[in-house]
């Protein structure tokens, strides 16, 4: 009879070690961002160009606080509690799975509540991809043929990114959703579909007790703040099940295998058609390919990546050439109002906020979880875009596809091989905490 390797139920009585190390983490975290904020003290008190009036996010501040800043901390009082009663061990993992996106729903949807349902459809302004609708008309090839060479004529979101989001948006009404509030809880429900998602990636590499102690941490992210609001959360989702794929593929041979592989990699393309940044993810997928010796995945998944991509070429919309086009954007309206060297900096701050105290717990102890690979295509694409001089405000939304997989070490184990730690219910209340501030005061156009 196979041994229950679960965790014991009630962690309350988690050893003070343990309480030690994620009081250390937390103190760690809010050291670095205290110093990430006097350092955005410092760039606006010196006129820095930043170009928003709420660095270290874009957007402005304000103070909203009504009867629907409630539902946030209930919602994350009842995961706690949940989570704290050893209950996250005690179901069927089916339960989890459902729970999990069930819950970053719920989470998300109340964070935006603060501003009644206004708060979910905000981002959905005439300067957003909505803005580029009118311009899809009847005629949707034509619209890829002509986006990049009408770059300058498109939304300022739209500048930005490839085509998808609009005709995503564009698929959705002529499917008869033609509200904004019918837009966004579309986007966020699909965005709430990562998590499960990603504590099945958890469960594949690190085991199923690592995944459930994993649940509250996704549940209650700071990033929920975002996810309720933005594009990106599509490109999470479509990135976490290409990685789900892509271990899929890992566990099967012959033609199982290439099938798996090959979606893993029509994902990744499909992902790559709503952000170029995007194409960062394919690099979890080689080192996942890379760990578990099967780098003759890579062509399967590389021929994936390339239908969508090619496909849209056909059709009439160079990959290439509109990364070209929305570079060219960029170094028009956003480079000369904003510092690469005060942004750079920055940009580390919002990365800390946005993805909470779990982050510094992950770092500490990456050569301690199976799940390396999960971090590399985000990690890389943060490096990049901070080395490159791209990262100059937004980054709370454009890495949102990147901050589950940034502190997914938070629940390895303290040495290698060890047990899983329990869930980090400290920094889990923490980041909770830090989004119900964010919301309460900050005004973003997402």
């Amino acid at each position: 009879m196979p041994t229950d390797t679960r965790a014991p139920v009630g962690y309350p009585i988690a050893c003070s070690a343990v309480r030690t190390r994620e009081q250390r983490d937390l103190a760690g975290w809010l050291l670095l961002v205290s110093v990430g904020l006097l350092v955005t003290w410092l760039a606006v008190r010196g006129g820095a160009r930043l170009g928003t009036a709420s660095a270290p996010f874009l957007g402005s501040y304000r103070f909203e606080v009504s009867p629907l800043s409630l539902a946030a901390p209930a919602v994350a009082v009842a995961v706690l509690a949940f989570t704290r009663r050893g209950l996250m061990d005690r179901l069927p993992w089916w339960a989890i799975s459902a729970g999990s996106a069930l819950g970053l729903l719920t989470w998300s949807v109340a964070l935006a509540l603060v501003d009644g349902t206004a708060g979910l459809t905000r981002s959905l302004t005439p300067d957003s991809y909505l803005g580029d609708l009118d311009d899809v008309g009847d005629d949707p090839i034509g619209y890829l043929k002509s986006f990049t060479t009408r770059n300058a004529e498109h939304t300022i979101a739209t500048r930005g990114h490839p085509p998808a989001p609009v005709l995503f948006l564009w698929l959705l009404q002529r499917a008869g959703i033609t509200e904004h509030f019918g837009f966004a809880m579309v986007v966020t429900i699909i965005g709430a579909m990562a998590a499960p998602l990603v504590l099945a990636a958890i469960r594949d590499a690190s085991g199923e007790t690592a995944a459930r102690h994993f649940a509250p941490v996704i549940i209650l992210a700071p990033y929920a703040v975002w996810l309720a609001v933005s594009m990106d959360a599509v490109v999470l989702t479509i990135a976490a099940a290409m990685t789900v794929a892509g271990l899929k593929a890992t566990r099967h041979k012959g033609w199982q295998a290439a099938l798996w592989a090959l979606g893993a990699g029509l994902l990744l393309g499909v992902a790559a058609l709503f952000s170029y940044a995007a194409a960062w993810l394919g690099l979890s997928i080689v080192g996942i390919y890379f760990a578990r010796r099967r780098a003759a995945l890579n062509v399967f998944s590389g021929i994936g990546a390339l239908v969508p991509v090619m496909g849209a070429s056909l059709l009439g919309f160079t990959w290439t050439d509109g990364l070209l086009a929305a570079y060219e954007d960029f170094a028009t309206h956003i480079e000369p109002d904003r510092s690469a060297l005060w942004w750079g900096l920055i940009s580390m701050c919002a990365l800390l906020i946005a993805a909470g105290p779990p982050l510094v717990a992950s770092i500490r102890k990456l050569r301690n979880t199976p799940g390396w690979p999960f971090l590399l295509g985000g990690a890389a694409a943060v490096v990049f875009s901070v080395l490159a001089g791209l990262a100059r405000g937004g980054i709370e939304h454009a890495w949102l596809p990147y901050f589950p997989w940034l502190t997914i070490a938070v629940i390895a184990p303290e040495i290698q091989g060890g047990e899983p730690a329990p869930p980090p219910l400290l920094l889990v209340a923490a980041g909770a905490l830090t989004a119900i501030v964010i919301e309460a005061v900050l005004l973003t156009p997402w």
